[in-house]
């Protein structure tokens, strides 16, 4: 069963993984960490101790599988090292001081601007990790 993971920067500048609820798997799971990596290590540390739990206790735990994605402020701010918000507007053609409202919280986009912010993102990967140096 694939299960979302939502990683989230929280205001101390902490990141948690943080398992979506599912009807069908009867317990939730999190994980935190300085950095998504360590979230990300962390939440699958969870997932391990609760197969173990469920082993000793000679229960069949479910077997998941994990789509991690971001929440757009904590992407925009995980990734502020590498794009300017003077860059991320010309990628996303959404301007800088909406953009900033996003990474700090004042405004969240609605699903139409989620959408267009996340398929230019993902548009940009895809020339970026086309390149080929000569």
């Amino acid at each position: 069963m694939k299960v979302q993971v939502i990683i989230e920067r929280g205001i101390d500048g902490t990141f948690d993984a943080n398992m979506e609820f599912i009807k069908d798997v009867p317990f939730g799971l999190i994980g935190q960490g300085k950095t998504v990596s360590e979230a990300i290590d962390d939440f699958y540390n969870s997932y391990r101790e609760i197969r173990v739990m469920y082993e000793t206790e000679s229960k069949e735990c479910p077997n998941l599988e994990f789509e991690f994605r971001y929440d757009m402020p904590s992407f925009l701010q995980y990734y502020a090292y590498a794009f300017t918000l003077a860059g991320l507007g010309r990628v996303t053609g959404i301007n800088q001081r909406q953009l900033s409202h996003y990474i700090n919280g004042v405004k969240k986009p609605n699903e139409t601007t989620r959408q267009r912010i996340e398929a230019r993102i993902h548009a940009f990967g895809n020339e970026i990790s086309s390149v080929c140096f000569v």
